[in-house]
């Protein structure tokens, strides 16, 4: 484990702090449809993707952010650096053409919570009304994630025991989805298709920036 980036938490994200969670966020792919990596595509407010994820999660209250990226994410990320949240940690994943499993493990070696969100770069969203309903079922499962009209979404709430048997896995190709199917599973109704969003594409990125309904976020404090 190679911890690329370590940016020390303050006092503000002492007070702020609230949930004895964390969020990994994955991206480490090589978004080879997008032409670009996916976290610096740029919200209709100009924040990047990486930027407003990492926010939303902070003004949450995770007590730990993990950004999981490749070798070349990571060099542009240093060259340009983004205004991110004084408790986000970067790591590479030197194995991320195994996929998105491995990503995970990597990320976990950080973390050390009783519960972890586990998010996708390519969906943006990450409302603080969809991560109180997930949050608040903690109890309830090992594995809770959001469902609108039958229909799952992201993020997904993994419990410690989870974390830990990932963690325990020698294989990196696993499928993250058929792992999870081994745990008991809340599903969570929640009225915000924004769990949907899934950008891959150019075009998709086009219609989501043209969304006039996003939600704004609250000003933390910089480094």
């Amino acid at each position: 484990m190679h911890t690329v980036q370590y940016l020390k938490n303050n006092y503000n994200f002492v007070k702020n702090m609230k949930n004895n969670c964390s969020v990994i966020i994955l991206a480490a792919g090589n978004s080879s449809r997008m032409g670009k990596p996916k976290f610096l595509l740029e919200m209709p407010n100009g924040e990047t993707f990486l930027e407003a994820i990492t926010k939303q999660y902070y003004d949450f209250g995770c007590a730990n952010i993990i950004i999981v990226l490749n070798e070349y994410g990571n060099k542009l990320l240093t060259d340009h650096p983004p205004h991110l949240p004084s408790n986000t940690q970067v790591t590479i994943n030197y194995n991320h053409n195994s996929g998105r499993f491995s990503s995970i493990k990597t990320g976990l070696k950080l973390i050390d919570t009783n519960h972890t969100f586990i998010h996708n770069i390519d969906n943006p969203s990450a409302k603080a009304k969809v991560l109180d309903s997930l949050y608040s079922e903690k109890q309830q499962a090992e594995v809770i994630k959001p469902i609108m009209n039958n229909r799952g979404g992201h993020p997904v709430l993994i419990s410690k025991r989870v974390c830990e048997d990932i963690l325990l896995e020698k294989k990196n190709e696993v499928n993250f989805n058929n792992f999870l199917k081994r745990y008991s599973f809340k599903e969570v109704d929640v009225d915000d298709d924004s769990i949907f969003v899934n950008i891959n594409t150019n075009e998709e990125l086009v219609e989501f920036r043209n969304n006039p309904n996003l939600e704004p976020h609250k000003e933390y404090k910089r480094i």
